[in-house]
């Protein structure tokens, strides 16, 4: 008897991009009951959009990416790969995703073959280990009576990625707080040992909690409904490959929001301790129109 793929196993299929022409690849999103589709999908497809089109000996140093309109769930995505350079040691390629016509989202990624050199990065802040922080069952318990549709809907939907984080205190409380954040994620199935595809699972990941970061401050979180939120760009930095098979202790920070837009910063740590990526991302966090 045939059983439901895993979210986990599903990730990994919508990864594996349909070519239709070079430079040319169809992607299609999970049925998850979403009415736009989630920017960090958006973002690995992308990057193994590009990665079809580079050396099998460069890998991915760093994306810079722009979210330009919402990505439809219920259709297809095409993805076209500009190869801009190929040169002896970095390779650079543009994305962009279309839909209904239109660019949704336009990337520029850069390549580079593994080389010896420097080698520093800053410490892992010390924080409670994932063990001991309760799981998406227990939280679930606790937190999804009286929560909001919205809530209930985002815990309780099967996800590739299980989000461990350090404090609760933003989600039942309006109280004023840093804007830092100290989250553990881990995937929920294995990932192939395969570095494009840990890669774009690492750029999947990157885009979840930021912008909740940046209401801290403000008493408030994603899931006020009263507030319109979204990406509005997205930065990734790997410094150093890794396995996705641990957890991975994902620190933020908001230095700024004004103009309706919140700035966060976050570092990906391995539970030993090695610094394999640096994000930044931009979104909008404003109130919705009341009239």
């Amino acid at each position: 008897m045939s059983r439901e793929p895993t979210a986990m196993e599903n990730l990994l299929e919508i990864l594996d991009l349909e070519l239709i022409e070079e430079n040319l690849y169809r992607g299609r999103s999970p049925d998850a009951g979403w009415q736009r589709v989630f920017g960090g999908q958006v973002i690995a497809q992308a990057l193994m959009a590009a990665y079809r089109s580079v050396d099998a000996d460069r890998f991915v140093h760093s994306l810079h990416a722009y979210f330009l309109r919402p990505g439809d769930p219920s259709i297809p995505i095409l993805y076209q790969v500009e190869r801009l350079r190929d040169g002896t040691s970095f390779t650079t390629r543009r994305v962009v995703a279309v839909q209904h016509g239109k660019a949704i989202f336009a990337m520029s990624a850069s390549f580079q073959v593994d080389e010896s050199g420097f080698d520093h990065q800053v410490a892992m802040p010390d924080v409670t280990p994932p063990e001991k922080l309760m799981g998406d069952r227990e939280m679930q318990a606790m937190f999804l009576a009286n929560a909001p549709e919205s809530v209930r809907r985002y815990w309780t939907r099967e996800r590739p990625v299980e989000i461990r984080p350090t404090s609760l205190v933003h989600y039942v409380s309006n109280e004023k707080l840093e804007p830092l954040q100290d989250v553990w994620v881990r995937t929920t199935g294995p990932v192939p040992e395969d570095r494009a595809v840990q890669a774009a699972v690492l750029a999947y990941l990157s885009d979840m909690t930021l912008l909740d970061t940046s209401l801290y401050a403000h008493g408030t979180s994603i899931f006020d409904q009263s507030l319109q939120v979204a990406s509005i760009d997205h930065a990734m930095w790997f410094h150093r490959p890794s396995g996705l098979e641990d957890w991975l202790l994902y620190t933020q920070d908001s230095p700024s929001a004004s103009g309706a837009r919140g700035m966060t910063r976050g570092k990906i740590f391995t539970r030993s301790g090695a610094l394999i990526a640096t994000v930044a991302q931009e979104g909008l966090i404003r109130k919705k129109a009341t009239a």
